[in-house]
């Protein structure tokens, strides 16, 4: 299993993270994408990397985070994604949050911008939606941005995901089809080839149905498959081999069996 979005970063997980991959290898999981959110992350990011080659990362300046950002924040990532080229996997997480305190003009502007950066450095991007669907998709067909991604945490209609599809995205499914009151989500999903499908934990947060106000991890994606699975009556063992041939499809990895 492939876990294509979690902050094994964050501060969350400093004095326990050897157990937390320990664990989440045990259950299964043989791959991390861990994306950044601001320029004192970064690397924090390269030192776990380091340590654990199967961990995949990605750069980028988060909307929640805006306040903290300067006109030097695009230039220290393109500087970053410039010395780090080899290691890099995507630009990300990046996107628009319509719960942000910030205007939406500034944020499709520091959007816009790392679109840019992701575009001239050929890598695809993580994306972070909240309430924000419409305008997301409005600057990414107006980009005309190639290198497709990944939709993280998705929730949304079938209409909505499939304009993301349209352009070649794959959807990050998480603990938020564990839950049952979800079903406007879940019931876009039984809709969805898995092919267009990755998964996620967000971990350390958006913890599964029944473990609400706990931290999250990567060993409890079992979970999201069992879920997944279910919706769309197949078996966990074709959700797993085929959400893990997308994401290295996406990533233009070779496909191991230590991923399935």
């Amino acid at each position: 299993m492939i876990d294509s979005h979690c902050h094994l970063d964050l501060p969350a997980f400093k004095d326990d993270i050897d157990d937390v991959i320990a664990n989440s290898e045990k259950a299964g999981v043989t791959r991390f994408l861990v994306p950044g959110t601001t320029p004192s992350g970064w690397q924090r990011q390269l030192d776990l990397q380091s340590r654990y080659p199967q961990l995949d990362l990605a750069f980028g300046l988060h909307p929640y985070f805006f306040a903290e950002f300067n006109d030097s924040s695009v230039q220290a990532l393109e500087k970053s994604l410039d010395e780090h080229r080899d290691i890099l996997v995507a630009v990300g997480e990046i996107g628009l949050d319509a719960t942000v305190d910030t205007s939406a003009q500034d944020q499709e502007s520091l959007f816009s911008a790392q679109l840019a950066l992701a575009k001239n450095f050929r890598l695809p991007v993580i994306l972070h939606h909240h309430k924000t669907h419409h305008r997301l998709i409005g600057l990414l067909k107006e980009a005309a941005f190639p290198f497709k991604g990944i939709i993280h945490a998705f929730s949304g209609s079938e209409q909505v995901a499939n304009d993301y599809i349209e352009m070649g995205f794959l959807l990050g499914i998480g603990g938020t089809i564990t839950y049952e009151r979800a079903k406007k989500t879940r019931n876009a999903l039984a809709n969805i080839p898995l092919r267009h499908l990755v998964l996620e934990t967000d971990a350390p947060d958006m913890p599964m149905a029944g473990r609400q106000g706990l931290r999250n991890s990567p060993q409890y994606l079992p979970q999201i498959v069992e879920v997944l699975s279910e919706l769309k009556a197949t078996t966990s063992e074709d959700v797993i081999r085929q959400t893990s041939q997308n994401y290295c499809r996406l990533f233009k990895f070779s496909q191991t069996k230590s991923d399935l």
